[in-house]
């Protein structure tokens, strides 16, 4: 696919339906392409099965219609509704873990290790030393209530970057390339086959749950979940993130989705649409100010995302750890959303856990059927 196409997409695909957020759930969600979905599309799809770009994207379209589907008739809500309350606190701080991973492996603080999977990377120079500077710097911000320190962490650490090699600045201004070279570019003449089902039930699937996962995750740390556990607006919210998926599809790039980054937002006090609506503004103008946006190192965002995490843990409070029965399911949410890299498979195991340890505690009451419903479409997954 284009280079500078996919560039100026994913950036009008994030700054749109985020902007649709603003305007329609009013909330502080932002959108973009999703990651780890994107990988499925170029790795999978293409590199492994053999289809091409155009045919990965009709997947993803038709996923953003059954998506569309599932919110008109809110089963997307009911799905959410089904998901015991310790799983729900569990998905929050599960994410929390999870992003805080991510930092790290991105900076170069945890690495690869062939025996152990993961270890701590060289911490005497380079983008793993910027980035523990930054968490410092940033902490001792957070501490002193400093308003804006996140953001400020970004900067200082960005700046700290350019004598030591790591932040590299190659211009300030740029024009967005064209999108013709992937707009609208779909392939139909594959859709009915068995092939095309399974990519359109995993790009559903992960979609489905990464969304609830981090949509309950933000509205706890946000503290707008109301007293009954419901989440406000939460249909709006779905059908931001279904039509952004679709629409992203025809502008040429892969599954669009509420990311949990949004949290960052949250924290610095984000409760409304505005939040999203400046999010969206920014995003457009990393349009025309890319050289300047990309100059900011990985090692610059970390400390964001370690300190959000750090925040998003809190929600473990609420899960009784003296009730095993609560207690384990939750653990496993928790422990295996960083472990398995992936919000979805965190959620799917925890719930399945929660399944069958009460089902054989002989505490059949806990297990409602929309419980085992779930459940049975958790297993189809895997047989897929």
């Amino acid at each position: 696919m284009d280079k500078g196409a996919l560039f100026t997409t994913t950036v009008l695909m994030s700054a749109l339906p985020t902007m649709f957020m603003a305007l329609y759930a009013k909330l502080p969600l932002a959108l973009a392409p999703g990651m780890g979905l994107n990988a499925f599309f170029a790795y999978t799809v293409c590199l492994v099965m053999g289809y091409s770009w155009q045919f990965a994207l009709t997947a993803v379209f038709l996923e953003g219609l059954v998506f569309l589907l599932l919110t008109v008739t809110n089963l997307r809500e009911k799905i959410v509704d089904v998901l015991p309350a310790s799983l729900k606190n569990a998905i929050s701080a599960g994410i929390g873990l999870y992003i805080a991973f991510i930092g790290l492996k991105s900076a170069g603080v945890i690495v690869d290790n062939s025996a152990t999977l993961v270890s701590l990377g060289d911490l005497t120079s380079g983008s793993a030393l910027l980035s523990v500077i930054g968490v410092v710097i940033t902490s001792v911000l957070l501490i002193k209530n400093v308003r804006g320190a996140l953001l400020f962490g970004i900067l200082l650490t960005t700046l700290i970057g350019l004598p030591m090699g790591v932040t590299k600045i190659e211009g300030v201004f740029s024009v967005p390339p064209s999108i013709d070279p992937i707009f609208l570019k779909f392939e139909w003449t594959h859709i009915f086959t068995k092939d095309m089902a399974i990519i359109v039930f995993t790009f559903l699937f992960v979609d489905l749950f990464d969304c609830i996962g981090t949509v309950i995750g933000v509205a706890n740390r946000a503290n707008l979940v109301k007293a009954d556990g419901k989440i406000p607006r939460l249909k709006e919210i779905f059908m931001v993130d279904s039509i952004s998926t679709a629409a992203g599809a025809a502008m040429g790039t892969s599954t669009v989705a509420v990311y949990v980054e949004s949290a960052a937002g949250v924290n610095e006090g984000g409760r409304t649409g505005l939040t999203s609506m400046v999010t969206g503004v920014c995003f457009l103008l990393a349009l025309f100010f890319a050289p300047l946006f990309l100059a900011i190192p990985a090692a610059a965002t970390t400390p964001v995302l370690v300190l959000v995490g750090l925040m998003m843990m809190g929600s473990v409070r609420s899960i009784d750890f003296n009730n095993y029965s609560e207690a384990i399911p939750a653990f496993v949410c928790v422990l295996l959303m960083p472990l398995t890299y992936s919000i979805s498979e965190g959620i799917v195991l925890g719930h399945l856990c929660y399944i069958f340890v009460n089902l054989l505690s002989g505490n059949f009451k806990k297990v409602t059927i929309g419980m085992y419903i779930l459940a049975a479409f958790f297993l189809i997954k895997f047989i897929v």
